[in-house]
């Protein structure tokens, strides 16, 4: 009797999403913190652009920026939120090929993009700090529009040849994906070919593209920080280093959890798979969450204006 998981076909026309492997049990507890997570992500990031949007003194490069890490975060937390729930309430395990190839690029594209929003905006930071008389004229409109479009290109050109390789490799051993969502390796892994060259690509975008980022975002930081301990008084340093924490937090956020997700899906061979699978659902989950808490606690400005508008509301 023939198994469908080991036919022999070249592109199968749907992939099986498992969830999270050996957890089957468990799909509706997880489904709960899953849940909220991606409320309050969806209804945080939507208030920062709808903040944004309202008042005029919020609009300027830093916000602009913020307001793309929030776009961002959106597209990433319901790329994958609505299909796994989809699998954890409903048992809905299949996922068209083409539909699953379309998941897999907008995931990792707007990853890297992620990437690039945190690059700018500690560029702009250091513009700000560095070079506080320059700011206005350095970061202007369109010059804030450009690189929002530079880093939206950039995602979309590295991000491509995923979806390029992904369609090439025969797929003859299985169409079972252990995973809640079209993950690259994941898919990677069940071509019957020679696939090094996804894996070192995948390896040149992590370490080369975000490696890049990380070290234009430290050297921004170095000079911030050099600026910040020439200033003359305490006050005035922990003011300006205050409008550089909740960016720094989003970046420890992002960066971490992205770092120890790919490495341990790549070299965590002894590590449970339905770990592998929760962390790779975190990665994608947290940082979208966190970023809206983080800064409209962290900075006064949003603070201050949701405040007001609820209680310009209330009167």
């Amino acid at each position: 009797m023939s198994d469908s998981s080991t036919t022999n076909f070249t592109n199968p026309s749907t992939f099986i999403l498992l969830g999270i492997p050996g957890l089957k049990r468990a799909h509706m507890w997880i489904s709960i913190p899953f849940c909220t997570m991606y409320i309050i992500a969806i209804l945080g990031n939507f208030t920062i652009l709808f903040v944004v949007k309202r008042e005029p003194s919020l609009h300027g490069p830093m916000y602009y920026f913020l307001c793309m890490l929030a776009i961002t975060d959106l597209v990433l937390s319901t790329s994958i939120l609505p299909k796994t729930l989809s699998i954890f309430w409903f048992n809905s395990r299949e996922i068209d090929f083409s539909a699953c190839l379309t998941q897999m690029y907008f995931i990792h594209c707007f990853l890297v993009v992620e990437s690039g929003i945190f690059m700018a905006m500690a560029f702009d930071r250091y513009v700000a700090i560095c070079n506080p008389l320059r700011h206005s004229t350095t970061l202007t409109n369109p010059v804030v529009v450009k690189i929002g479009l530079a880093v939206l290109l950039r995602g979309g050109m590295l991000i491509f040849p995923y979806l390029f390789l992904a369609r090439q490799w025969p797929y003859c051993r299985t169409n079972i994906i252990p995973h809640t969502h079209c993950e690259h390796m994941a898919v990677v892994k069940l071509a019957c070919a020679d696939t090094r060259i996804s894996n070192y690509y995948g390896l040149f975008v992590l370490f080369c593209v975000k490696g890049l980022d990380v070290i234009f975002i430290v050297v921004s930081y170095i000079q911030i920080l050099r600026s910040i301990f020439s200033l003359p008084t305490k006050d005035a340093r922990l003011k300006t280093f205050g409008t550089c924490g909740s960016h720094l937090c989003a970046i420890f956020t992002f960066y971490i959890s992205s770092l120890f997700s790919s490495l341990t899906h790549r070299y965590g061979y002894n590590v449970a798979l339905h770990f592998h699978v929760l962390m790779a659902n975190v990665y994608l989950l947290v940082p979208p969450m966190l970023n809206p808490i983080i800064y409209g606690v962290r900075t006064k400005q949003i603070r201050d204006r949701m405040r007001h508008l609820v209680t310009h509301k209330g009167t």
